[in-house]
Protein backbone atom coordinates (compact mmCIF):
# COMPACT_ATOMS: atom_id res chain seq x y z
CA UNK A 1 0.00 0.00 0.00
CA UNK A 2 1.47 3.40 -1.02
CA UNK A 3 -0.13 5.73 1.39
CA UNK A 4 -2.13 4.20 3.94
CA UNK A 5 -3.67 7.29 5.60
CA UNK A 6 -5.39 7.56 1.93
CA UNK A 7 -6.44 4.43 2.52
CA UNK A 8 -8.19 5.07 5.89
CA UNK A 9 -9.93 8.03 4.79
CA UNK A 10 -11.29 6.32 1.89
CA UNK A 11 -12.71 3.50 3.75
CA UNK A 12 -14.30 6.27 6.01
CA UNK A 13 -15.77 7.70 2.97
CA UNK A 14 -17.18 4.80 1.95
CA UNK A 15 -18.57 3.58 5.31
CA UNK A 16 -20.45 7.21 5.46
CA UNK A 17 -21.91 6.38 2.04
CA UNK A 18 -22.93 3.11 2.71
CA UNK A 19 -24.51 4.31 6.09
CA UNK A 20 -22.87 1.67 7.83
CA UNK A 21 -21.84 2.20 12.05
CA UNK A 22 -18.29 1.68 12.15
CA UNK A 23 -15.23 0.66 9.40
CA UNK A 24 -12.39 -1.56 10.46
CA UNK A 25 -9.08 -0.20 9.57
CA UNK A 26 -5.64 -2.12 9.65
CA UNK A 27 -3.84 -0.15 12.46
CA UNK A 28 -0.78 2.38 12.71
CA UNK A 29 0.39 4.63 15.06
CA UNK A 30 -0.50 7.47 12.97
CA UNK A 31 -4.05 6.46 11.97
CA UNK A 32 -4.86 5.69 15.37
CA UNK A 33 -3.74 9.60 16.73
CA UNK A 34 -5.58 10.62 13.66
CA UNK A 35 -8.50 8.76 14.96
CA UNK A 36 -7.80 10.21 18.39
CA UNK A 37 -8.06 13.82 17.19
CA UNK A 38 -11.44 12.93 15.20
CA UNK A 39 -12.95 11.99 18.24
CA UNK A 40 -11.54 15.18 20.33
CA UNK A 41 -13.25 17.29 17.78
CA UNK A 42 -16.46 15.51 17.59
CA UNK A 43 -16.46 14.05 13.92
CA UNK A 44 -16.78 10.07 15.25
CA UNK A 45 -18.27 9.04 18.13
CA UNK A 46 -15.54 6.46 19.61
CA UNK A 47 -12.80 4.20 17.74
CA UNK A 48 -11.14 1.07 19.48
CA UNK A 49 -8.19 -1.82 18.85
CA UNK A 50 -8.78 -5.14 18.14
CA UNK A 51 -6.83 -7.98 17.45
CA UNK A 52 -8.27 -10.57 14.83
CA UNK A 53 -7.81 -14.45 15.26
CA UNK A 54 -4.21 -14.09 13.10
CA UNK A 55 -3.11 -11.57 15.32
CA UNK A 56 -3.83 -8.65 13.09
CA UNK A 57 -4.26 -5.53 15.09
CA UNK A 58 -7.29 -3.16 13.48
CA UNK A 59 -8.71 0.32 14.58
CA UNK A 60 -12.92 -0.23 14.55
CA UNK A 61 -14.03 3.56 13.99
CA UNK A 62 -17.31 3.98 14.87
CA UNK A 63 -18.81 7.33 12.81
CA UNK A 64 -21.02 9.53 13.75
CA UNK A 65 -24.73 10.54 12.38
CA UNK A 66 -27.35 13.17 13.70
CA UNK A 67 -30.66 12.86 14.65
CA UNK A 68 -31.30 13.28 10.23
CA UNK A 69 -29.19 10.00 10.07
CA UNK A 70 -26.96 12.41 7.84
CA UNK A 71 -23.15 11.81 9.16
CA UNK A 72 -21.61 14.76 10.47
CA UNK A 73 -18.11 14.08 8.50
CA UNK A 74 -19.63 15.96 5.24
CA UNK A 75 -15.63 15.72 3.53
CA UNK A 76 -12.42 14.13 4.02
CA UNK A 77 -9.41 15.42 2.09
CA UNK A 78 -5.88 14.48 2.34
CA UNK A 79 -3.74 17.50 1.64
CA UNK A 80 0.02 16.00 1.76
CA UNK A 81 0.44 13.01 -0.46
CA UNK A 82 3.49 10.96 -0.59
CA UNK A 83 4.53 12.41 -4.29
CA UNK A 84 3.87 15.66 -3.23
CA UNK A 85 4.56 16.71 0.31
CA UNK A 86 3.69 19.84 1.94
CA UNK A 87 4.81 22.13 4.77
CA UNK A 88 3.30 25.23 6.62
CA UNK A 89 5.14 27.53 8.95
CA UNK A 90 4.46 28.30 12.22
CA UNK A 91 2.91 31.68 10.51
CA UNK A 92 0.58 30.21 7.80
CA UNK A 93 -1.21 27.99 9.95
CA UNK A 94 -3.89 30.05 10.65
CA UNK A 95 -7.44 29.11 10.56
CA UNK A 96 -8.70 30.18 7.01
CA UNK A 97 -12.23 28.15 7.01
CA UNK A 98 -13.95 28.22 10.83
CA UNK A 99 -16.14 25.04 9.60
CA UNK A 100 -13.03 22.92 8.66
CA UNK A 101 -10.47 21.36 10.90
CA UNK A 102 -6.95 20.37 9.25
CA UNK A 103 -4.77 17.76 10.84
CA UNK A 104 -1.23 18.50 11.04
CA UNK A 105 2.08 16.51 12.20
CA UNK A 106 4.06 18.43 13.78
CA UNK A 107 7.42 18.52 15.82
CA UNK A 108 5.18 18.40 18.96
CA UNK A 109 2.81 15.17 17.36
CA UNK A 110 -0.10 15.48 15.41
CA UNK A 111 -2.68 18.18 16.33
CA UNK A 112 -5.39 20.18 14.60
CA UNK A 113 -4.69 23.76 13.11
CA UNK A 114 -6.26 25.41 16.18
CA UNK A 115 -3.49 23.77 18.18
CA UNK A 116 -0.79 24.55 16.36
CA UNK A 117 -1.49 27.94 15.92
CA UNK A 118 -1.64 28.69 19.54
CA UNK A 119 1.47 26.05 19.79
CA UNK A 120 3.45 28.42 17.64
CA UNK A 121 4.86 25.34 15.05
CA UNK A 122 4.38 25.00 11.63
CA UNK A 123 4.58 21.22 10.28
CA UNK A 124 2.90 18.58 7.28
CA UNK A 125 -0.96 19.38 6.69
CA UNK A 126 -2.37 15.66 6.43
CA UNK A 127 -5.79 15.99 5.94
CA UNK A 128 -9.05 18.51 6.44
CA UNK A 129 -12.01 17.49 7.59
CA UNK A 130 -15.26 19.41 7.29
Amino acid sequence: MIDPIADMLTRIRNAIMARHESVDIPYSNMKFGISKILKDEGYIRNYKTFVDETRKKFLKVYISYDENSKSVITGLQRVSKPGRRVYVGAGEVKKQNRLSTVILTTSKGLMTDRNAYKNKVGGEPLLVVW
